[in-house]
């Protein structure tokens, strides 16, 4: 099993090979295969055909134009034949491993980011449960300096999800429904009369999910928490860091 050291070994190699750019260097430090899925924002480019494969220790390094806005998300439970159409149980992007502008199904836990705009060189991401769980994710950054900010959801929320929020596969939990995905009540989705910050607030489901994993979104408005600043030349996004 990798360590924590070595994995962090290996992002340092990464400096002697980067790009001008923002590099995400993607971990899988899960016990199984992971999926990862890549979303570019609207008038944002797809990064290496929206999705790939990770093993088990394995990373990819990712490079990112100046000024990009998206989302990544782990899939799992995948299997996909030699032209790359199947299904995951988790997080699947229209039964494609390429998702290629195509988001993921929830429940996923998604990382969030807008990596600068024209008028603030600014990166700010974050780690989202606003569209359920499936697999404990990081973000941090290497190099940014002092105040930067480490997004992530480090626990196993599966483990203690709501038994009304549970999403099971083959007798399997694999995972947890936000609130608002599972009653589809604008309280819990942030929508009609509660679609601003002063309205939607905080709900029990969302406190739940707060009090595990502090350093995570919570709900649609949690940015006070929530939300991540720097400034980083990469950042090292990890499935199933270590808690």
């Amino acid at each position: 099993m990798p360590t924590f050291l070595h994995l962090f070994f290996l992002y340092l190699c990464t400096v002697f090979f980067s790009s001008d750019g923002t590099q995400l260097i993607v971990v899988n430090n899960c016990k199984e295969h992971v999926w990862p899925g890549i979303l570019g924002n609207a008038g944002h480019q797809t990064l290496r055909g929206g999705g790939f494969h990770l093993y088990y220790g394995e990373q990819v390094v990712v490079d990112v134009p100046e000024r990009w806005s998206g989302r990544l998300w782990g899939r799992q439970g995948c299997c996909f034949d030699k032209n790359g159409r199947g299904s995951c149980q988790t997080g699947d992007c229209a039964g494609k491993l390429h998702c290629m502008g195509t988001g993921g199904v929830p429940p996923a836990t998604i990382v969030e980011m807008t990596l600068g705009t024209p008028t603030n060189p600014m990166h700010y991401y974050d780690v989202s449960l606003v569209d359920g769980f499936n697999l404990p994710v990081s973000m941090i950054p290497v190099g940014g300096g002092i105040g930067c900010g480490v997004a992530a959801c480090e626990a196993d929320l599966n483990i203690c999800c709501p038994s009304n929020l549970v999403v099971r596969k083959a007798g399997k939990v694999v995972g947890c429904r936000s609130a608002c995905l599972a009653t589809g009540d604008a309280k819990y989705c942030c929508t009609g009369e509660f679609a601003n910050p002063k309205t939607c607030k905080p709900t029990a489901f969302a406190h739940l999910f707060k009090a595990i994993c502090p350093r995570a979104y919570s709900y649609a408005y949690d940015e006070s928490t929530g939300l991540k600043t720097c400034r980083a030349p990469r950042y090292v996004i990890t499935f199933c860091p270590p808690n």
